[in-house]
């Protein structure tokens, strides 16, 4: 993938591609705008929220320590998700307020049903964790 500039690059990190259906859930102040923006460029519409009825290609969780049980929220994450989708959870980084301790995320997704794949440096103060539904659960569906 070329290096491309300004924001198309941020939500290239995620996967997002022109076309897909995007989900935003826990935005707050304090989400990135510019990686919302990038997501938006990218995938060529706005990103829909916890009210559609569409199926989501990739759903963006904004998650901070202090907003509730991830498991549930984890949970309405696939609620709305396509079988070989995506939910990417995005954490504030450590020193961050907010901050989520990775242990939690370990714990919490396996009993959402969703595996960790990998982690990045998603934007400037949020990192990302890229979730799946396991693919022995995708069969039995």
């Amino acid at each position: 993938m070329s290096v491309d500039s300004g924001s198309a690059s941020m939500a290239a990190r995620l996967g997002i591609k022109p076309g897909m259906v995007v989900q935003e859930l826990g935005w707050d102040e304090d989400a990135d705008e510019d990686l919302r923006d990038s997501i938006v460029e990218v995938s060529g519409s706005d990103m829909v929220d916890e009210d559609t009825d569409e199926v989501a290609d990739v759903v963006l969780l904004w998650w901070r320590e202090d907003d509730g049980d991830l498991v549930d929220a984890l949970v309405d994450a696939i609620a709305s998700l396509a079988d070989d989708g995506v939910v990417w959870l995005l954490v504030p980084k450590s020193g961050r307020p907010g901050h989520v301790e990775p242990g939690d995320v370990t714990e919490a997704a396996p009993t959402a049903g969703l595996a960790q794949t990998s982690s990045i440096s998603a934007a400037k103060d949020w990192s990302g964790i890229r979730l799946v539904t396991p693919k022995t659960a995708r069969t039995r569906r």
